[in-house]
């Protein structure tokens, strides 16, 4: 097993900033670098700090390529509640990356195993992605990898969890809104990755940070296999760090 490089923030504005360093490093060696992104609550410090950070002339994404980790299934892309819509909103839109370098999982996609073969085909022509970026879910699924009994390798369709669709209600008017399906990059491309860049903050989170680091690698905690990852750094607070 390989434990991660651990970086523990007051808060998670700062943990936002520690994630944007590693950024910020990666893009100054390697201004073409594939990210790979993530939506959610946890990255939007990050995402704040690095459109500040261009304006600012430290980071120059004109060249940078992104592949975003998941997509709901049914949702067009510029619905208000797409990971689509949420990457333009809350970071495309304010920074220079061009919109052609930008991909995100097609939640519309009439041959689902199609567009997740030519997914990862994409991400396969870039070169792979160097920076794989994630949060992670309150039952350990990383993208929308959910508890199973095996590690799913490629992109692919999966049925949500009642678990992650009670979280996601809060961003639907009613939970009878929110999908109840999504399109994900596998585990085997989030371990294909070069570096994985993990950020998790909050009290809540605790117990499976300590589960996925410290604890058994087993599909039950989808994240635990990020211990034989080589290269993976832990950004938390303090709240989420599972020891005092």
């Amino acid at each position: 097993m390989i434990h991660p490089r651990i970086l523990v923030a007051a808060t998670a504005e700062e943990a936002g900033a520690l994630a944007a360093n590693e950024f910020e490093a990666l893009i100054a060696k390697k201004p073409a670098a594939v990210l790979g992104l993530a939506t959610g609550s946890t990255p939007l410090p990050l995402y704040r700090e690095l459109i500040a950070r261009e304006k600012a002339g430290k980071i120059d994404f004109s060249r940078v390529r992104s592949a975003n980790l998941d997509e709901y299934k049914g949702l067009a892309p510029d619905h208000e509640q797409s990971y689509r819509k949420f990457m333009q909103d809350n970071l495309f839109d304010h920074i220079s990356i061009k919109p052609e370098n930008t991909i995100v999982p097609s939640g519309l996609a009439e041959d689902v195993e199609k567009e997740c073969d030519e997914y990862e085909e994409k991400i396969e022509a870039w070169g792979g992605v160097d920076c794989q970026l994630l949060g992670l879910g309150h039952d350990g699924h990383i993208g929308f990898n959910e508890p199973e009994d095996h590690f799913p390798a490629k992109t692919h369709e999966v049925q949500l969890t009642e678990m992650t669709i009670e979280a996601n209600k809060r961003f639907f008017a009613s939970i009878d809104d929110v999908p109840r399906a999504a399109v994900t990059m596998g585990i085997g491309t989030i371990m294909a990755a070069k570096k994985v860049l993990i950020i998790v903050t909050g009290a809540d989170k605790k117990e499976i940070l300590k589960k996925t680091f410290w604890g058994p690698v087993d599909p039950q905690v989808p994240a635990s296999i990020l211990q034989f990852h080589p290269d993976v750094t832990l950004i938390c607070d303090k709240a989420a760090y599972p020891f005092d």
